[in-house]
């Protein structure tokens, strides 16, 4: 009675376990991929242009800036994962504060009111395809002192932050309501993650 299947010691019909490329230099973004029992075999900070274009819209930049990272890493037979996070208020942008003034600005807007968080990912395939998915996350500070402003700055958190703040930090005791992906805010939705991973052959649980 014929067999199907391999013979025994034939591997040509076993898939080689997909590799992956990350495609930021983000502590936060590594750690995160990490919880998904995924280390990647390469981290490549990318540089691209992260202007937003002229009306373009919070969900539109967030898309088109993970993207452009993805397709920025030259590949060489591995997946490459970008991803980008952004902070709006309204249809406004909220920029990365590098400096004090800035990310007073930010809290002061944010301060009492709803916002959305909007972490975008890209997954590119050895053969260039991508796959994309977002995630919009809502969060709403309590109304902040100036005191709890200025609290804040000096501890420096905000620094190279999206909005101004960063969740994992001490800011996360000053947001009093949030709805969507905590891991979103903090730069890599894992929900979303997790299901673009599995969908191109990566082995998650």
């Amino acid at each position: 009675m014929p067999v199907s299947g391999p013979l025994p010691g034939d591997t040509s019909a076993i898939r080689p376990e997909p590799r992956l490329t990350l495609a930021s230099a983000s502590p936060r973004r590594r750690e995160l991929i990490v919880r998904l029992g995924l280390v990647p075999e390469a981290i490549v900070a990318t540089d691209i242009d992260e202007t937003p274009a002229k009306r373009e819209l919070p969900r539109e930049y967030a898309r088109r800036m993970a993207r452009e990272k993805a397709l920025a890493v030259r590949g060489d037979g591995e997946h490459v994962l970008a991803g980008d996070t952004v902070v709006a208020c309204g249809r406004r942008i909220l920029p990365k504060a590098e400096d004090e003034a800035t990310a007073r600005k930010c809290l002061s807007l944010l301060s009492g009111r709803r916002h959305r968080v909007l972490s975008a990912i890209a997954l590119k395939a050895p053969d260039g395809t991508l796959r994309e998915r977002l995630s919009e996350t809502v969060v709403r500070f309590k109304p902040l002192s100036a005191e709890e402003i200025e609290r804040y700055i000096a501890g420096g958190e905000w620094h190279g932050k999206a909005g101004g703040y960063a969740i994992q930090g001490s800011a996360e005791g000053l947001i009093a309501w949030i709805g969507g992906s905590h891991s979103g805010v903090v730069g890599l939705p894992l929900f979303e993650t997790r299901a673009l991973l599995k969908a191109a052959g990566f082995a998650i649980g």
